[in-house]
């Protein structure tokens, strides 16, 4: 019987999602939608990231960083949220980690917001819906 040794692959390529040591970057999603969550989550895991956490408002991704921290290297965030919204968890996790890594995802219309977390300190922001690609080269970007 034939293995995988048998059939190499003309596609094999080192997964974006692993870090120069061959770890994989670990990513904490927050956001208050189960199938944004899922969808990020998905496309992370899909090239290598390791989902460490997910969180459903602001206040939950604060107290999950501190518990994580510092096996987090990323952090997506959802503007808007119940209890606690995106950038005033933002404010809270950069007074905690002034290094922290954090990528805001907003819906269309709110580049205030976005402004605002920028200023604050977000590495980058995506814009919903979801797009692959966009997803993953906002990423990379913030984790350079």
């Amino acid at each position: 019987m034939r293995t995988k040794q048998d059939f190499p692959s003309i596609n094999e390529r080192q997964a974006i999602g692993v870090n120069p040591e061959g770890r994989p970057y670990r990513v904490l999603v927050v956001d208050d939608s189960m199938f944004v969550t899922k969808q990020i989550s998905q496309i992370l895991t899909s090239e290598g990231f390791d989902v460490v956490g997910v969180a459903g408002n602001g206040l939950e991704g604060l107290e999950k960083y501190k518990e994580l921290f510092p096996n987090v290297d990323l952090v997506t965030m959802d503007i808007t949220m119940p209890k606690m919204d995106g950038v005033s968890a933002l404010e809270k996790i950069i007074e905690f980690d002034k290094n922290a890594r954090v990528v805001m995802i907003s819906a269309l219309g709110k580049q205030d917001l976005v402004k605002k977390s920028l200023l604050i300190g977000a590495k980058n922001y995506i814009v919903k819906p979801l797009d692959r690609k966009k997803v993953l080269e906002r990423v990379l970007l913030a984790l350079k």
